[in-house]
């Protein structure tokens, strides 16, 4: 079998759940950075509110958001996998394999127009500014890696992974 039809074959045994076209929709690729989305954005806010309330400085602060970014991204997936009877340890290795990628060019979006943005960096929770640029840097990060997620998806990587164990 040549190299070419290997991959094929693979390919549309690993999105079963498209049909077995071998093809990704955009709507499932926005659903899974959606998905990531929800996590990165609750980390943030909390790793702000955290951060500013004792205190921290910018950089502190933006590492303690990008940490519970990560952490509720694999949170939320993990809920979902463990919600299909798969054991921890599995369910661990799912989330991780599917959600770093599209979590660390979310979060390298994300903190990076906050980051660039004018006066985003001392902003605090109180003023406008921050939530208006939080909102702008969210969606960025969603329009960045919709894509890259609907190119792992179609490859039976990152939430092809986890689909696996919603059926």
């Amino acid at each position: 079998m040549d190299h070419a039809h290997a991959d094929h074959a693979h390919h549309d045994h690993a999105n079963h759940h498209d049909g077995g076209r071998g093809r990704v929709g955009w709507g499932t690729a926005a659903k899974a950075t959606l998905h990531c989305l929800t996590g990165c954005a609750i980390g943030e806010v909390l790793g702000m509110i955290i951060g500013t309330a004792l205190g921290w400085g910018n950089l502190a602060t933006m590492i303690l958001a990008i940490v519970l970014a990560f952490f509720f991204g694999y949170a939320l997936t993990l809920r979902g996998i463990l919600g299909a009877g798969v054991d921890l340890r599995t369910a661990v290795r799912v989330a991780l394999a599917a959600d770093t990628l599209s979590i660390a060019v979310m979060e390298l979006i994300d903190n990076g127009v906050i980051a660039l943005w004018p006066g985003a960096m001392d902003a605090h929770l109180s003023d406008p500014l921050f939530w208006i640029v939080l909102a702008i840097a969210l969606a960025a990060a969603f329009v960045i890696t919709t894509p890259v997620n609907k190119w792992m998806i179609g490859r039976g990587k990152g939430h092809a992974v986890v689909h696996q164990y919603h059926h």
